[in-house]
Protein backbone atom coordinates (compact mmCIF):
# COMPACT_ATOMS: atom_id res chain seq x y z
CA UNK A 1 0.00 0.00 0.00
CA UNK A 2 1.18 3.69 -0.36
CA UNK A 3 2.27 5.07 2.30
CA UNK A 4 -0.14 7.13 4.13
CA UNK A 5 -2.78 4.69 3.38
CA UNK A 6 -0.61 1.83 5.12
CA UNK A 7 -0.25 4.44 8.30
CA UNK A 8 -4.62 4.54 8.18
CA UNK A 9 -4.66 0.40 7.39
CA UNK A 10 -2.52 -0.13 10.52
CA UNK A 11 -3.94 2.68 12.76
CA UNK A 12 -7.77 0.96 11.86
CA UNK A 13 -6.40 -2.73 12.40
CA UNK A 14 -5.15 -1.72 16.43
CA UNK A 15 -8.25 0.19 16.62
CA UNK A 16 -10.21 -2.94 16.00
CA UNK A 17 -8.63 -5.04 18.10
CA UNK A 18 -8.88 -2.67 21.03
CA UNK A 19 -12.43 -3.05 20.34
CA UNK A 20 -12.51 -6.23 20.67
CA UNK A 21 -10.72 -6.58 23.57
CA UNK A 22 -7.63 -7.19 22.39
CA UNK A 23 -4.27 -5.40 23.35
CA UNK A 24 -2.53 -3.82 20.26
CA UNK A 25 0.42 -1.43 21.40
CA UNK A 26 2.28 -2.46 18.49
CA UNK A 27 2.06 -3.66 14.66
CA UNK A 28 5.31 -5.41 12.61
CA UNK A 29 4.12 -5.51 8.75
CA UNK A 30 4.99 -8.92 7.86
CA UNK A 31 3.68 -8.46 3.83
CA UNK A 32 2.94 -4.97 2.23
CA UNK A 33 1.37 -6.05 -1.01
CA UNK A 34 -2.55 -5.05 -2.00
CA UNK A 35 -3.03 -6.74 1.47
CA UNK A 36 -1.55 -5.52 4.18
CA UNK A 37 -0.91 -7.94 6.72
CA UNK A 38 0.32 -7.04 10.57
CA UNK A 39 1.20 -9.23 13.37
CA UNK A 40 -0.92 -7.29 16.21
CA UNK A 41 0.91 -7.41 19.76
CA UNK A 42 1.28 -8.07 22.69
CA UNK A 43 -2.08 -9.84 21.79
CA UNK A 44 -0.42 -11.75 19.29
CA UNK A 45 -2.99 -11.67 16.08
CA UNK A 46 -2.80 -11.56 12.77
CA UNK A 47 -4.49 -8.91 10.80
CA UNK A 48 -5.03 -9.09 7.50
CA UNK A 49 -6.27 -5.42 6.18
CA UNK A 50 -7.69 -4.86 2.68
CA UNK A 51 -9.26 -1.67 0.62
CA UNK A 52 -13.08 -2.24 1.17
CA UNK A 53 -13.73 -1.67 -2.08
CA UNK A 54 -11.84 -5.09 -3.19
CA UNK A 55 -14.69 -7.04 -1.46
CA UNK A 56 -12.27 -10.09 -0.47
CA UNK A 57 -12.26 -10.77 2.52
CA UNK A 58 -15.33 -12.14 3.10
CA UNK A 59 -14.87 -14.88 0.42
CA UNK A 60 -11.79 -15.56 1.76
CA UNK A 61 -13.34 -15.99 5.40
CA UNK A 62 -15.88 -17.94 4.16
CA UNK A 63 -13.69 -20.82 2.12
CA UNK A 64 -11.28 -20.72 5.29
CA UNK A 65 -13.83 -21.97 7.49
CA UNK A 66 -15.36 -24.30 5.49
CA UNK A 67 -11.65 -26.02 4.54
CA UNK A 68 -10.92 -25.80 8.35
CA UNK A 69 -14.23 -27.59 8.80
CA UNK A 70 -13.22 -30.19 6.66
CA UNK A 71 -9.71 -30.53 8.37
CA UNK A 72 -8.26 -29.26 5.45
CA UNK A 73 -4.62 -27.39 5.82
CA UNK A 74 -5.26 -24.24 6.41
CA UNK A 75 -4.66 -21.31 9.04
CA UNK A 76 -7.20 -20.48 11.62
CA UNK A 77 -9.35 -17.22 12.50
CA UNK A 78 -8.39 -16.09 15.46
CA UNK A 79 -10.74 -18.03 18.08
CA UNK A 80 -10.91 -15.13 20.64
CA UNK A 81 -13.13 -12.88 18.29
CA UNK A 82 -16.10 -13.62 15.84
CA UNK A 83 -15.23 -14.81 12.68
CA UNK A 84 -16.44 -11.77 10.34
CA UNK A 85 -15.00 -9.04 8.64
CA UNK A 86 -14.56 -5.88 10.43
CA UNK A 87 -15.01 -2.71 8.78
CA UNK A 88 -13.20 0.69 10.03
CA UNK A 89 -11.86 3.97 7.80
CA UNK A 90 -12.42 2.54 4.21
CA UNK A 91 -10.86 -0.74 5.16
CA UNK A 92 -11.73 -4.64 5.87
CA UNK A 93 -10.36 -6.23 8.69
CA UNK A 94 -10.07 -9.81 9.26
CA UNK A 95 -8.31 -11.38 12.64
CA UNK A 96 -6.52 -14.69 12.44
CA UNK A 97 -4.12 -16.86 14.63
CA UNK A 98 -0.56 -15.98 14.21
CA UNK A 99 1.51 -19.26 14.05
CA UNK A 100 5.46 -18.64 14.69
CA UNK A 101 7.66 -20.33 12.64
CA UNK A 102 8.95 -23.50 13.75
CA UNK A 103 11.98 -23.81 11.23
CA UNK A 104 14.41 -21.16 9.06
CA UNK A 105 14.08 -24.21 6.47
CA UNK A 106 12.03 -24.76 3.46
CA UNK A 107 9.01 -27.18 3.87
CA UNK A 108 9.98 -30.46 2.31
CA UNK A 109 9.01 -31.54 -1.01
CA UNK A 110 6.89 -34.17 0.03
CA UNK A 111 5.25 -32.58 2.67
CA UNK A 112 4.26 -29.68 0.89
CA UNK A 113 2.50 -31.96 -2.11
CA UNK A 114 0.56 -33.57 0.82
CA UNK A 115 -0.50 -30.83 2.31
CA UNK A 116 -1.64 -28.98 -1.94
CA UNK A 117 -3.15 -32.64 -2.25
CA UNK A 118 -5.22 -32.97 1.11
CA UNK A 119 -5.70 -28.94 0.56
CA UNK A 120 -7.39 -29.99 -3.15
CA UNK A 121 -9.36 -33.15 -2.05
CA UNK A 122 -11.30 -30.67 0.86
CA UNK A 123 -11.70 -28.09 -1.71
CA UNK A 124 -13.53 -30.61 -4.01
CA UNK A 125 -16.18 -31.29 -1.87
CA UNK A 126 -16.81 -27.32 -1.79
CA UNK A 127 -19.75 -25.75 -3.84
CA UNK A 128 -18.52 -21.93 -3.70
CA UNK A 129 -18.61 -19.48 -7.07
CA UNK A 130 -15.47 -18.59 -8.11
CA UNK A 131 -14.31 -17.13 -11.30
CA UNK A 132 -11.90 -19.34 -12.94
CA UNK A 133 -8.07 -19.42 -14.04
CA UNK A 134 -8.90 -17.82 -17.02
CA UNK A 135 -10.30 -15.14 -15.59
CA UNK A 136 -7.68 -14.21 -13.69
CA UNK A 137 -5.09 -14.40 -17.32
CA UNK A 138 -7.96 -12.02 -18.94
CA UNK A 139 -6.79 -9.59 -15.98
CA UNK A 140 -3.31 -9.40 -17.16
CA UNK A 141 -4.34 -9.50 -20.76
CA UNK A 142 -6.22 -6.26 -20.31
CA UNK A 143 -2.99 -4.75 -18.68
CA UNK A 144 -0.99 -5.45 -22.07
CA UNK A 145 -3.86 -4.34 -23.77
CA UNK A 146 -3.78 -1.12 -22.46
CA UNK A 147 -0.41 0.74 -22.74
CA UNK A 148 -1.62 3.33 -20.19
CA UNK A 149 -1.48 0.75 -17.25
CA UNK A 150 2.19 -0.66 -18.67
CA UNK A 151 3.34 1.86 -19.99
CA UNK A 152 7.63 1.49 -19.68
CA UNK A 153 6.76 -2.44 -21.17
CA UNK A 154 8.66 -2.76 -24.59
CA UNK A 155 6.89 -3.79 -27.81
CA UNK A 156 8.18 -6.92 -28.49
CA UNK A 157 8.02 -7.71 -25.00
CA UNK A 158 4.17 -6.60 -25.17
CA UNK A 159 4.11 -8.93 -27.80
CA UNK A 160 5.57 -11.89 -26.37
CA UNK A 161 3.43 -12.01 -23.30
CA UNK A 162 0.32 -11.35 -25.09
CA UNK A 163 1.03 -14.29 -27.51
CA UNK A 164 1.61 -16.60 -24.88
CA UNK A 165 -1.09 -15.88 -22.48
CA UNK A 166 -3.46 -16.35 -25.64
CA UNK A 167 -2.87 -19.33 -26.89
CA UNK A 168 -1.95 -20.88 -23.69
CA UNK A 169 -4.89 -19.61 -22.05
CA UNK A 170 -7.00 -21.50 -24.60
CA UNK A 171 -4.71 -24.95 -24.73
CA UNK A 172 -4.89 -25.33 -20.90
CA UNK A 173 -8.72 -24.38 -20.93
CA UNK A 174 -9.72 -27.80 -23.14
CA UNK A 175 -7.31 -30.30 -20.74
CA UNK A 176 -7.77 -31.37 -17.34
CA UNK A 177 -10.80 -31.36 -14.81
CA UNK A 178 -11.66 -28.45 -13.68
CA UNK A 179 -12.15 -28.08 -9.85
CA UNK A 180 -11.49 -25.30 -6.70
CA UNK A 181 -8.20 -24.40 -6.59
CA UNK A 182 -6.00 -22.05 -3.98
CA UNK A 183 -4.34 -20.18 -7.47
CA UNK A 184 -0.97 -19.03 -5.99
CA UNK A 185 0.35 -21.61 -3.38
CA UNK A 186 3.53 -20.41 -3.80
CA UNK A 187 6.17 -21.06 -0.43
CA UNK A 188 4.66 -17.30 0.78
CA UNK A 189 1.37 -18.61 1.18
CA UNK A 190 2.14 -21.92 3.08
CA UNK A 191 3.59 -21.83 6.85
CA UNK A 192 5.82 -24.27 8.48
CA UNK A 193 3.85 -24.77 11.80
CA UNK A 194 3.74 -26.78 14.59
CA UNK A 195 0.27 -28.21 12.91
CA UNK A 196 2.26 -29.10 10.34
CA UNK A 197 2.24 -27.15 7.03
CA UNK A 198 -0.90 -24.62 6.38
CA UNK A 199 -1.95 -22.34 3.89
CA UNK A 200 -2.89 -19.28 3.98
CA UNK A 201 -4.35 -16.40 1.83
CA UNK A 202 -7.05 -17.55 -0.44
CA UNK A 203 -8.70 -14.22 -2.00
CA UNK A 204 -6.69 -15.95 -5.59
CA UNK A 205 -9.02 -18.90 -5.64
CA UNK A 206 -10.09 -20.13 -8.76
CA UNK A 207 -11.34 -22.69 -11.02
CA UNK A 208 -8.96 -24.80 -13.13
CA UNK A 209 -6.91 -28.16 -13.32
CA UNK A 210 -4.56 -28.96 -9.80
CA UNK A 211 -1.88 -28.20 -12.46
CA UNK A 212 -2.62 -24.66 -12.83
CA UNK A 213 -2.03 -24.39 -8.81
CA UNK A 214 1.49 -26.89 -9.45
CA UNK A 215 2.60 -24.73 -11.42
CA UNK A 216 3.31 -21.94 -8.83
CA UNK A 217 4.73 -24.09 -5.90
CA UNK A 218 8.11 -25.63 -6.27
CA UNK A 219 9.49 -27.61 -9.21
CA UNK A 220 10.16 -31.00 -7.13
CA UNK A 221 6.15 -31.44 -6.17
CA UNK A 222 6.03 -32.76 -9.82
CA UNK A 223 7.67 -36.21 -8.21
CA UNK A 224 5.44 -35.96 -5.10
CA UNK A 225 2.02 -34.91 -6.01
CA UNK A 226 -0.27 -37.76 -7.24
CA UNK A 227 -1.35 -38.38 -11.00
CA UNK A 228 -0.20 -35.28 -12.57
CA UNK A 229 -0.59 -34.38 -16.07
CA UNK A 230 3.24 -33.17 -16.98
CA UNK A 231 2.62 -31.74 -20.43
CA UNK A 232 -0.08 -30.07 -19.10
CA UNK A 233 1.93 -28.56 -16.00
CA UNK A 234 5.28 -27.11 -18.20
CA UNK A 235 1.98 -25.51 -20.08
CA UNK A 236 0.88 -24.20 -16.98
CA UNK A 237 4.59 -23.07 -15.53
CA UNK A 238 4.75 -21.00 -18.22
CA UNK A 239 1.57 -19.53 -18.60
CA UNK A 240 2.43 -18.41 -14.96
CA UNK A 241 5.63 -17.43 -15.59
CA UNK A 242 3.60 -15.20 -18.19
CA UNK A 243 0.89 -14.09 -15.65
CA UNK A 244 3.22 -12.49 -13.37
CA UNK A 245 5.66 -11.17 -15.51
CA UNK A 246 2.90 -9.10 -16.82
CA UNK A 247 1.55 -8.12 -13.41
CA UNK A 248 5.41 -6.63 -12.32
CA UNK A 249 5.18 -4.17 -15.74
CA UNK A 250 1.61 -2.53 -13.98
CA UNK A 251 2.31 0.61 -13.19
CA UNK A 252 0.34 0.12 -9.72
CA UNK A 253 2.45 -2.67 -9.09
CA UNK A 254 3.82 -2.53 -5.74
CA UNK A 255 6.28 -5.75 -5.39
CA UNK A 256 9.56 -4.76 -3.75
CA UNK A 257 12.14 -5.04 -6.61
CA UNK A 258 9.50 -6.24 -8.98
CA UNK A 259 10.90 -4.70 -12.21
CA UNK A 260 14.29 -6.56 -11.85
CA UNK A 261 12.09 -9.94 -11.11
CA UNK A 262 9.68 -9.46 -14.24
CA UNK A 263 12.84 -9.26 -16.31
CA UNK A 264 14.48 -12.43 -14.55
CA UNK A 265 11.17 -13.92 -15.36
CA UNK A 266 10.80 -12.73 -18.86
CA UNK A 267 14.11 -14.72 -19.74
CA UNK A 268 12.80 -17.46 -17.82
CA UNK A 269 9.99 -17.49 -19.86
CA UNK A 270 12.06 -17.11 -23.21
CA UNK A 271 14.03 -20.39 -22.35
CA UNK A 272 10.90 -22.12 -21.73
CA UNK A 273 9.26 -21.45 -25.03
CA UNK A 274 12.33 -22.58 -26.88
CA UNK A 275 13.37 -18.37 -27.53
Amino acid sequence: MEVPSAARAVAAAKAIAASLGLRADDAIVLNDSNILTLRLLPCDVLARVVPAAHRSAQFEIDVARRLAESGGPVAALDPRVEPRVHRRDGFDITLWTYYAPVSADEIPPADYADALARLHAGMRSLDIPTPHFTDRVEEAQQILADRDRSPELAEPERKLLADTLRDLRGEIAGHGQDQLLHGEPHPGNLLATAQGPLFIDFETCCRGPVEFDLAHAPDELEEHYPGVDRELLRQCRILMLAMVTTWRWDRDDRLPDGRRLGEEWLGRMRSALGH
